[in-house]
């Protein structure tokens, strides 16, 4: 069977009747199987997905099929599906089986497409390189001694080893566009509330979003297009309308972008990745468009003044998870303080735990203004420069990644420069505005490196034009 690599290429094999959705779903079982080993799976749909192939392959022949049809599609571990596990790859959710499906799921299924399997991620999505998850790590299939990034990871690997047409993710400070510039593939983080957080296990509320991973730009404008729009379930979700992404792809203008300085002087870019950033930029120019140097004079207080926020929900948010109603519990308990204790203490994982004690920390009363509520000021202004800048130009372009991939174990003892993986990619999720990264070449050893654009809030499909446009000449 042809190997495939983009929807466009499943949809005309699907209307030249050269396969059908049965044999799409056998390819990427297959493919799967043989790649087992770099765990990006945490359990495989075998048998729903072929069930759905049927009905899909009976819709084709009736003349009535979705927009999906034929489109293979594995989930992050942190989204729901009705009558299937989900527990964030945390202990503490174990044996937790959804009791409904999130509406970012729901929507591609109503339009007919395939949902695979679950996929392997950081605990509750908390961390940088796929190795918090109680399923063990996932193995970049570029190099596989090194990390997929995170917390996506496991979607991340599914489409850079072709284990699937596309993946979501969820982003909360860069987990879908960090492990799309580790694995070479396209990534998006939406505007906040353009899609819905219905059935997403939460991390930090405020900053949670579900995204994809695609191979190119077209398959994931169109995954997104459909996904997207208000939600009766959601009431933080926005009610402006959805266009059609995928049918706006067409660029031919000039334009106007910002690159941060800070961002290309700082001293933990990867010379390679700093190269192929300006490179980038050097082209633009030649191209016409108007490329400037600005200051972003905030950077430096991006990082803590997003730990402390998404630390803070988090504590709130994971209380709920105490072996009372469901999910793991503790059998050595002897009272019901040592059960709450006791199975908090072994269903979490240490960088969860760390992160719970961080956000019970800032949201004590002593030190609520000190820290959470001087965090919250601080996010305003980081919002509101950010969205000045992009009052002012159409793009901000900047290295999605300070480093390329790093080695297993490498940062595992320190959580501070494991933080620092996140240094350019808080920035669009602090302020809410769409962000996406798009492969940039490689490294003397390979290794994919990315280039994030920013855009204004809601301009999702300006995002999407100007990223295929930089896509297509890059592979040119």
């Amino acid at each position: 069977m042809e190997k495939f690599l983009s929807f466009d290429e499943i949809k005309k094999s699907l209307e030249n009747k050269q396969t059908d959705c049965k044999a799409i779903v056998d390819y990427y079982l297959k493919n799967i199987q043989t790649k087992a080993h770099l765990n990006a799976f945490v359990e495989v749909y075998t048998d729903s997905a072929k069930e759905q192939a049927a009905k899909v392959d009976e819709k084709i022949n009736s003349g009535n099929a979705g927009k999906l049809a034929g489109m293979v599609i594995g989930i992050k571990d942190v989204l729901c599906y009705k009558g299937h596990e989900s527990n964030a790859s945390s202990k503490i959710l174990e044996g937790f089986e959804s009791q409904f499906t999130s509406t970012a799921v729901q929507r591609l299924i109503d339009q007919d497409a395939i949902i695979i399997g679950r996929l392997n991620c950081d605990e509750f999505g908390m961390g940088s390189s796929n190795e918090n998850s109680v399923h063990g790590k996932v193995l970049n299939a570029a190099d596989e001694s090194r990390v997929p990034g995170g917390s996506s990871g496991g979607s991340a690997v599914a489409v850079q080893a072709n284990l699937c047409t596309v993946s979501l993710g969820t982003d909360t400070g860069g987990s879908v566009r960090q492990p799309a510039a580790f694995t070479g593939i396209v990534g998006i983080k939406p505007t906040y509330s353009r899609v819905s957080r219905w059935g997403l296990i939460a991390y930090a509320s405020s900053f949670d979003t579900i995204g994809v991973f695609s191979r190119n730009v077209p398959d994931n404008a169109l995954v997104m297009e459909i996904m997207a729009g208000s939600d009766d379930f959601d009431s933080t979700v926005s009610k402006k309308p959805v266009p059609h992404y995928s049918e706006l792809l067409h660029f031919d203008k000039r334009v106007k972008i910002a690159y941060l300085k800070e961002s290309i002087e700082s001293p933990a870019l990867q010379a390679e990745i700093k190269q192929n950033t300006l490179s980038v930029l050097d082209r633009l120019k030649n191209e016409g468009h108007q490329v400037e140097e600005v200051n972003f004079p905030l950077l430096k207080y991006i990082l803590p003044t997003y730990y402390i926020l998404t630390t803070a929900e988090a504590s709130s948010n994971l209380s709920r998870f105490d072996g009372v109603k469901y999910g793991y519990r503790t059998p050595n308990a002897h009272n019901l303080e040592s059960m709450y204790k006791l199975t908090r203490t072994e269903g979490f994982g240490e960088e969860v735990k760390r992160r719970i004690m961080l956000g019970t920390f800032v949201l004590s009363a002593s030190y609520y203004d000190a820290y959470f509520t001087k965090a919250q000021k601080v996010r305003r202004l980081i919002k509101e420069f950010t969205e000045d800048l992009l009052n002012k130009y159409d793009y901000i372009i900047m290295p999605t990644t300070p480093s390329t991939a790093f080695k297993f174990g490498e940062h595992s003892n320190d959580p501070v420069a494991m933080y620092l993986e996140d240094l350019f990619t808080v920035q669009a999720s602090v302020s809410g505005v769409p962000a996406l990264s798009i492969p940039n070449g490689v490294d003397k050893n390979g290794l994919p490196i990315g280039l994030q654009i920013m855009a204004n809030s809601f301009k999702e499909a300006e995002l999407y034009a100007f990223a295929n446009y930089l896509s297509t000449s890059n592979n040119n």
